[in-house]
């Protein structure tokens, strides 16, 4: 994973992201009692969901500040910390469940870490997924884009934003066969009259490594009013979000 996280802003201001997820939830073709292990959980929102949903869940995350906020919330589930390129569970479970998490992992790690959801699938077990897809963001990373470069520097696009069609051969090679994929626009409102800056500043950071304050200051200012005329409608700022959403089953 390459992002530390500003776990009280992110569940104040961004609530949206789980909230999402709950449709993601409904692909899961749930047997109660089965296990779950909800990869990337955050907060711990969506593994309450899956729970109440009639699964055995438990949740992992990279972040410390994500699980302590988790295990605030939820003190009846289990939250383990763990990374989802090198993880390893005792036994195997009947879902990996993960949303808006597999985009923050770069490109080349991608097979790793599929092969560890494989592992920790019983056969027949299910993974399910959505992620941001190709095109996310397009129009916000474009505009830092110009910013940079009109300051003699380079950015550096921080997530793994795959096709359809570029992704599920990925998944298929890890052993697991892909029934239900779809990418498509899912425009996310975001909170308050400086949302687009807050988004930014959320979730645009590994870009401005070594970037003086003063200047990413600019940067982010020029980007928000460049993205005024598309992105702020009325008095509400939209991010031009696209979703990968995938079920596959563990062959074998």
């Amino acid at each position: 994973m390459n992002i530390g996280w500003n776990a009280g802003g992110y569940e104040r201001d961004f609530s949206f992201v789980p909230a999402y997820g709950r449709d993601v939830v409904g692909l899961v073709d749930v047997q109660p009692g089965e296990t779950c292990l909800d990869l990337g959980c955050g907060n711990g929102t969506l593994t309450a969901e899956l729970r109440e949903r009639g699964l055995d869940a438990f949740g992992m995350d990279a972040s410390p500040e994500m699980l302590a906020l988790a295990r605030k919330s939820h003190p009846e589930l289990r939250f383990i910390e763990g990374d989802a390129t090198s993880f390893t569970l005792e036994r195997t479970v009947d879902v990996v469940f993960s949303n808006a998490v597999l985009h923050w992992i770069d490109r080349e790690r991608h097979p790793e870490m599929l092969s560890h959801v494989a592992a920790a699938l019983r056969p027949g077990g299910q993974f399910v997924f959505e992620c941001g897809g190709h095109g996310c963001g397009a129009r916000i990373h474009a505009a830092l884009a110009d910013s940079f470069r009109r300051r003699g520097l380079v950015y550096e696009m921080p997530f793994y934003f795959p096709t359809v069609g570029e992704y599920a051969p990925l998944v298929e090679a890890a052993g697991m066969r892909v029934t239900d994929a779809a990418l498509f626009d899912r425009p996310a409102a975001l909170k308050g009259p400086d949302g687009m800056a807050d988004w930014i500043h959320m979730f645009v950071r590994r870009p401005f490594d070594g970037v003086d304050e003063a200047v990413a200051g600019e940067i982010v200012a020029e980007a928000v009013e460049g993205l005024r005329r598309e992105m702020l409608r009325g008095d509400v700022w939209y991010a031009d979000y696209v979703r990968l959403r995938m079920r596959a089953v563990k062959i074998g």
